[in-house]
């Protein structure tokens, strides 16, 4: 039976609040605390205590698990002297947000200098696998600190311990540069298939199990076809995330020509086509405008 911890959860949005719920329903107990409360009181009702603010929501907290926009959100709490006087003793700060990994450093330093642990786990799986508790958890930091805090990856996902501090975060970078560079691939095969006169559905099923079949090839192709833009991992994350992955090759020298094309495109979407906040499968309706195709 999984032992239960006192857990923190702040920021109660998208991704948020289906991981709150797998953190109840395997047991802990659980704080959550969002700027906006009004997010987070629903949980309430699923047995969450909703904090009155940040410093009420890690008072008390064996874990704190951050799942904000980016590293400079999570770190504004972690370098803030009023939260680091609240954690307690021993505490691990887990940070699921997508950040760049020089956050994750800085931030693992910062926690360690005041005697409490750091983990870097960004997550992929979007809001189903979030829902479903098997979001892939990228963790970075030492693995003695991973190995005392399996049972919170548990309840949300299957975690693999990748590194260092800031792996975590490179792997997710490594992560988004796949999703970005397959889903364009998938709306540029969804379109032929369509316009050719291929149902797009069964053209999906024919690829079922071969090499070009994937979790984006199947749930992202058919809201291409399907027109369901409704977010699940919103196109302005996206933007952001390929930014620190393009950020993160030129620190090492790299080129990553792909990524930059792509990076394009959906920044074109959000800045030309007002898709920031749609989800990232609509990259098909950059590339239906881009042919001149009613959208």
């Amino acid at each position: 039976m999984t032992q239960s911890r006192k857990v923190t959860l702040i920021g109660t949005g998208l991704m948020g609040v289906p991981m709150s719920r797998n953190l109840l329903k395997a047991g802990h107990k659980l704080t959550v605390w969002n700027r906006t409360l009004a997010r987070a009181e629903p949980l309430e009702r699923d047995g969450a205590r909703v904090a009155a603010n940040e410093i009420d929501a890690v008072t008390g907290a064996d874990f704190v698990i951050t799942m904000l926009s980016d590293g400079f959100a999570s770190g504004a709490l972690i370098n803030d002297p009023k939260v680091q006087a609240a954690l307690s003793p021993g505490a691990v700060w887990i940070d699921m947000s997508s950040a760049k990994p020089e956050h994750a450093r800085q931030q693992a330093e910062t926690l360690a200098d005041l005697g409490f642990g750091h983990l870097d786990a960004p997550v992929s799986g979007g809001t189903k696998g979030a829902e479903a508790g098997t979001l892939a958890i990228m963790v970075g930091g030492e693995t003695e600190t991973f190995n005392k805090t399996r049972t919170i990856f548990d309840a949300m996902g299957r975690p693999v311990h990748v590194g260092p501090s800031g792996a975590g975060q490179l792997s997710k970078l490594a992560n988004q540069t796949i999703v970005a560079v397959t889903i364009s691939a998938v709306a540029e095969a969804m379109l032929l298939a369509e316009r050719g006169g291929a149902n797009p559905a069964a053209v999906r099923r024919a690829l079922q199990g071969g090499f070009a079949d994937s979790v984006i090839l199947q749930q992202h192709g058919e809201r291409m076809t399907e027109g369901n833009f409704e977010p699940g991992g919103l196109t302005k994350f996206q933007v952001k995330d390929l930014n620190n992955t393009l950020d993160e090759a030129a620190s090492l020298g790299l080129s990553l020509p792909a990524t930059e094309s792509v990076r394009d495109r959906f920044q074109h979407f959000i800045d030309a086509m007002g898709g920031a906040e749609k989800d990232h499968s609509g990259l098909y309706l950059e590339l239906k405008a881009r042919n001149g195709l009613a959208t």
